[in-house]
């Protein structure tokens, strides 16, 4: 009887569902387009048999639930199936369904092409006692157009039902585009994926996007290792690598068409659109890198005009760029101030699950106050700009803050309707900067605070007030050394004006 976490999943969205680490099946919510019966005997004790079916035309994913009777009297049965091009997966008695399609599949069987035409479910026995019949049944639902992410398991997991702030690394590569890392052996090798699902457990992050380049093909092996690493959250994501810049998808697993400059994709917009299209969020990658034969296509540089109201992050942080000219936050706040409001991220771009230090995986941690962690909420906490970056992925560090004008208050990433001569009182939370100190910045300036702005232990509340006309559009704050390095990057609180009666 199935225990596949990722089956429960696939199910429950493709019309029919089982208990999670259960084999109680739930009424289907739609009936199976074909259902086949077989009766198993004595006679057919350790015999393998076809039972045949048609797919039709335009189906874009097969998904079968299994069941049989006599289970309890030691009756055993294996499941396969065989396509018109042949074998596509043997889960013997291990799960009470399975699906698949062009891009993925059920571990146990083979993504790829729906052909049209007979296919063959193949039956096993290898237990039925002399006297017994059991009665198999095998619903299969056909699924005529993928136009969507919502039969796939990475998209509908929640790992804990409770809001709060969940840590995690939004950027990161392994053997399925340019990572590397060390073999057993000591030799540089493609670094398969799971070293890097590793990494980001021990060093006790929430959620990782694996952002491979232009690719799909680790998707497959994140749904495998998901129901293993049950403690954290495995984001679809991928990097849109062009000549003209780079961007990471998240919260997708459908492909999106990234040959800018072809008649297909023109511009980088229609790349965006893609993303709108389907949901999901893209966030420009290290805009003030330099491009060049060290880092092709790295720096943004599209060559006709953006829509930036189609981005909704952008990476101020990538690895140790906290600091340096590479930083993307100054890019990013000429966007705030040009009226657009992406949400600043940061990631690692990790190429080396081995590595320690910047730019290890979670160096730096973007950190998303969510309702839960799955990944439709840590998608609406991004967009939201409900987020921090923590420069240097530390386990404790927190910065939250809200601010107050006319009786109102407003968090990260939020608006505030104002009047232009009200003062503003910020109520700061920070935790893990002892002996740091707060900076407060509007519309890009640096303000002048009127009070010591030190922090003074490790968990310390604060409050500060500014003058309201210093501010035009938004307000943020940050944490920083003594020495001027920024530890926390706030995100803004947008000001709405209004007019005075």
């Amino acid at each position: 009887m199935i225990k596949n976490l990722l089956f429960s999943l696939f199910v429950c969205v493709t019309g029919f569902s089982l208990a999670i680490h259960s084999s109680a099946q739930r009424v289907p919510s739609r009936q199976p387009d074909l259902v086949l019966h077989r009766a198993v005997s004595y006679a057919d004790y350790h015999h393998l048999m076809s039972i045949p079916f048609q797919v039709p035309a335009g189906t874009a994913r097969i998904s079968v639930q299994i069941s049989y009777t006599a289970q309890e009297q030691h009756t055993a049965l294996d499941v396969g199936l065989w396509g018109p091009e042949g074998f596509r997966g043997w889960s013997g008695g291990d799960k009470d369904g399975f699906t698949l399609s062009t891009s993925d599949a059920t571990p146990s069987y083979l993504p790829g092409p729906i052909t049209p035409g007979a296919w063959n479910l193949v039956l096993g026995v290898p237990n039925i006692r002399s006297g017994i019949v059991s009665e198999f049944t095998a619903k299969i639902y056909f699924d005529r157009l993928i136009s969507s992410d919502a039969t796939d398991p990475l998209l509908h997991l929640s790992l804990r039902s409770q809001p709060g702030w969940f840590r995690g690394d939004l950027h990161m590569h392994t053997a399925h585009s340019d990572g590397t890392c060390k073999s057993q052996s000591g030799e540089k090798v493609p670094c398969p994926l799971f070293r890097s699902v590793e990494a980001a457990t021990a060093r006790g992050l929430d959620f990782i996007a694996i952002t491979d380049h232009n690719t799909e093909s680790h998707y497959d092996v994140e749904r495998e290792l998901q129901p293993w690493f049950d403690k954290i959250l495995l984001m679809p994501g991928r990097e849109i690598t062009t000549y003209q810049g780079h961007a990471n998808l998240l919260g997708t697993t459908r492909f999106v068409d990234f040959r800018i400059g072809t008649t297909q994709v023109p511009t980088m917009n229609a790349i965006l659109r893609q993303v709108q299209n389907l949901g999901a969020v893209i966030s420009i990658n290290h805009p003030s890198v330099r491009s060049g034969e060290i880092c092709m296509g790295c720096g943004w540089l599209p060559e006709a005009p953006v829509d930036y109201h189609l981005i909704q992050a952008v990476e101020v942080v990538n690895g140790a760029d906290a600091d340096s000219p590479r930083s993307g936050v100054a890019f990013w706040e000429k966007l705030l101030n040009q009226g657009y409001r992406p949400t600043a991220i940061g990631g690692s771009d990790n190429h080396d699950a081995d590595i320690q230090g910047p730019g290890s995986i979670g160096y730096p941690t973007t950190v998303v106050y969510a309702r839960e962690l799955s990944t439709p909420a840590i998608l609406e906490g991004i967009k939201a700009g409900h987020v921090f970056v923590d420069t240097e992925g530390t386990r404790n560090r927190l910065l939250e803050y809200f601010v107050v004008a006319d009786g109102r208050r407003a968090a990260m990433g939020d608006a505030l309707p104002v009047r232009k001569e009200s003062p503003l009182h910020i109520q700061v939370h920070v935790k893990g900067a002892s002996g740091a100190r707060i900076s407060v910045i509007a519309d890009g300036v640096q303000l002048s605070l009127t009070k010591d702005a030190v922090i003074p232990n490790d968990d310390a509340q604060l409050t500060f007030d500014i003058d309201g006309n210093d501010v035009k559009r938004w307000i943020r704050l940050e944490v920083c050394s003594l020495s001027g390095h920024r530890l926390l990057i706030g995100n803004p609180v947008y000001l709405q004006p209004l007019q005075t009666p």
